[in-house]
Formats: C-alpha cells, sequence, structure tokens
C-alpha cells in the first residue's frame, strides 16, 4: 500500500473522509497539509470537522510518516478542513461538492456561478439562473466553492 491509501485508511477509521493531501512550500517551511472533510450532513449542508477530530488524526498520522515520510527534509504535519470556500482541482473534489455553490470559469473566458447537482463521468450538471448547463469537466480552467454570507 502507498502513503496515500494509508493515509486514506486512517481517516475513514475516525469517520471522516479524505479531501487532499498536498505538499506546499511556505517561505523556507514545508508543509505535507492533510484536508479532510465529513461524510455526514445536516439540513442539507456537509457538516464540519473539529478541531479536536483533526487533533486526534494528526496523532494518528504523524507516526505513519515517521516511517514514510511524505518529502525528505525537514517538513511539518498540518491536519485540518479544506474550509468552506476551497478549490476544487479533481473530478473527485467535485463528486464531494454536490449540492454546493460553485464559481468556476471555463472554455476560456466564460463563467458560471451555480449550484453543482450531479457529475456524469466528466460532465458537470449545474443549476444556474438560465436552467440546468453541462459543462465538461476537461474545460473548467478554475473552480471552487463559495458560500453566501
Amino acid at each position: 500500500m502507498g502513503l496515500q491509501t494509508d493515509i486514506e485508511s486512517l481517516v475513514k477509521s475516525v469517520d471522516l473522509e479524505l479531501y487532499d493531501s498536498v505538499i506546499v512550500n511556505e517561505g523556507e517551511e514545508t508543509i505535507f497539509r492533510v484536508s479532510v472533510i465529513s461524510p455526514e450532513f445536516e439540513d442539507g449542508k456537509r457538516k464540519s470537522v473539529s478541531l479536536d477530530r483533526c487533533v486526534e488524526l494528526t496523532h494518528l498520522i504523524s507516526p505513519l510518516l515517521d516511517v514514510t515520510p511524505p518529502v525528505s527534509g525537514e517538513y511539518r504535519l498540518e491536519v485540518g478542513s479544506p474550509g468552506i470556500e476551497r478549490k476544487l482541482t479533481t473530478l473527485d473534489h467535485f463528486k464531494k461538492s454536490i449540492g454546493e455553490d460553485i464559481a468556476l470559469v471555463y472554455d476560456g473566458k466564460e463563467k458560471l456561478r451555480a449550484k453543482l447537482l450531479e457529475v456524469d463521468g466528466k460532465t458537470l450538471r449545474f443549476e444556474g439562473e438560465d436552467g440546468v448547463v453541462e459543462i465538461n469537466f476537461d474545460d473548467v480552467k478554475k473552480a471552487k466553492t463559495y458560500f453566501e454570507w
């Protein structure tokens, strides 16, 4: 099993879903960032992930990284939620965002703000002001969830 699969198993063991894991450089520091989401919904919205659950998961993942480090050299582990407004870069991100409001740029400069209804293969279906809009995932240039405050 690979590191990603092992991390996903640990995340599932605490009843969460792995959203993403990335290595980022901020200044001189390297960070291995693990983002998790709750599989549960309340009032049509995904439940939040508590700080206590992130700490618990950090304690589970840390020993694994001692054996199989994600990068060579010094790094810091960060476990948290990707946030209410987050980038969508993979089909899996879109699948985990069904029912949420999405802002995206596609087909060059076309912009859309709409609710994601469905992901069918590479077809993304949105409910917008002008009805249902279908966009091919490969045409998406930039996308993120957004929250109406």
